[in-house]
C-alpha cells in the first residue's frame, strides 16, 4: 500500500466517523509539518492561503493549477497525513477536471473539492461572486468521480449560491451535487447560526463542512459548537497566513527601528531546535551513511 493509498483510507474513516474532522490550512510545507507535529490529523491545502503565500496575492483566481498543484506536492511530501485539496472551479472543462483529478491522486492527495463559481473566482467570503448554472457543476461533478481511479479518494461539492440565490437554492443545488457523486459537501459562507443549523439539518447521512474564517461572513465558533451542530469537518482556512503576517510585521518593524532582534528572541526558535524540527540529523545520518570520504559534521 502507497502512502497515498493510506491516507485516502484514513481520511476516509475520519470522515465518516463519529468524530470532528479538524483541518487547519497548510499556506506552504513547512506550515504543513508544524500542523503535522501539533496534533493535526488532516491538513487542507486553499487557494487564499496559497495566493498570499507563493504571490503575495489575493483570492481572486490568481493562483492556477499550475501553482496549485505545485504546492500541494510539496505539502504532501513534506507529512504523513492526509491532505485535502482545494481545486477551485476545477480550472476548465470536464477534460481538466478529469486532469486535475489525476494529477491529485497520484501525488497521493486525499481528495479535493470543486466549486460552482465562476472563473475567475474570488475568496468565499468576498463580495461579487457569481455561480455557473447547476446542471455546468453536476457535469464537472460526474467527471470528476469518473475520472478517479480509487474509491477512497473523496470527492466534496462546494456551493457559492448563499450569497447569490440564497440558503434554499444553495441546500437545493447541494442536494443535486451529493446526487450526481459528491461524497462530502460544503455550502459557504452562511451568515448566521440558524442558517448553518439549517445546512446541517438538511444532510444527517452525508458529511458537511463548515468554514472557519476570523472576521468572515460566517460566525466564528469553537470546533465543540460545530460537531453538535452535526457537522463533520471544520476547516480553519486563513488562521495560519493571519498569524504568520502578524508576527513578521511586528518583528520586521523592530529590526527597522532598533537594529536588533534581541528583544524578540523569546518569540522565535533557537537554531539548533529549528535545523532538529526539519530533520537535519537525517539528512546528516544519510550523508555520513553514503559518503565515500568522512565528513566531520
Amino acid at each position: 500500500m502507497t502512502k497515498g493509498d493510506k491516507m485516502r483510507a484514513s481520511f476516509k474513516q475520519m470522515c465518516f466517523s463519529d468524530n470532528l474532522v479538524n483541518m487547519v490550512v497548510a499556506p506552504d510545507a513547512l506550515s504543513a509539518k508544524i500542523a503535522e507535529r501539533t496534533g493535526f490529523k488532516a491538513i487542507f491545502q486553499a487557494g487564499y492561503a496559497t495566493a498570499a503565500s507563493k504571490l503575495a496575492q489575493p483570492d481572486r483566481g490568481i493562483a492556477d493549477f499550475g501553482l496549485m498543484s505545485d504546492s500541494a506536492r510539496e505539502i504532501i511530501n513534506a507529512v504523513n497525513i492526509p491532505v485535502f485539496i482545494d481545486a477551485d472551479t476545477g480550472y476548465g472543462d470536464e477534460q481538466n477536471i478529469e486532469r486535475l483529478v489525476h494529477v491529485y491522486e497520484n501525488m497521493g492527495a486525499a481528495g479535493l473539492f470543486i466549486e460552482d463559481q465562476t472563473w475567475p473566482k474570488r475568496c468565499g467570503h468576498m463580495n461579487g461572486k457569481s455561480i455557473v448554472s447547476e446542471d455546468v457543476m453536476v457535469n464537472k461533478l460526474k467527471a470528476a468521480v469518473n475520472a478517479r481511479e480509487h474509491d477512497d479518494f473523496l470527492i466534496m461539492s462546494r456551493t457559492d449560491a448563499y450569497a447569490v440565490s440564497g440558503l434554499n437554492e444553495a441546500i437545493k443545488r447541494t442536494q443535486h451535487y451529493h446526487e450526481a457523486g459528491a461524497d462530502l459537501v460544503f455550502i459557504e459562507a452562511p451568515k448566521t447560526k440558524k442558517d448553518m443549523q439549517v445546512v446541517a439539518d438538511s444532510f444527517p447521512d452525508v458529511p458537511v463542512m463548515a468554514n472557519m474564517i476570523e472576521n468572515g461572513k460566517t460566525p466564528l465558533m469553537t470546533n465543540k459548537e460545530i460537531h453538535e451542530m452535526g457537522f463533520s469537518i471544520a476547516i480553519h482556512p486563513n488562521v495560519l497566513i493571519y498569524t504568520q503576517t502578524f508576527a513578521a510585521e511586528r518583528l520586521l518593524k523592530d529590526m527597522v527601528n532598533l537594529g536588533t532582534t534581541k528583544n524578540q528572541m523569546d518569540k522565535m526558535v533557537t537554531f539548533p531546535e529549528f535545523n532538529d524540527f526539519i530533520g537535519l540529523d537525517d539528512i546528516n545520518d544519510i550523508e555520513q551513511k553514503y559518503a565515500t570520504t568522512p565528513i566531520n559534521l
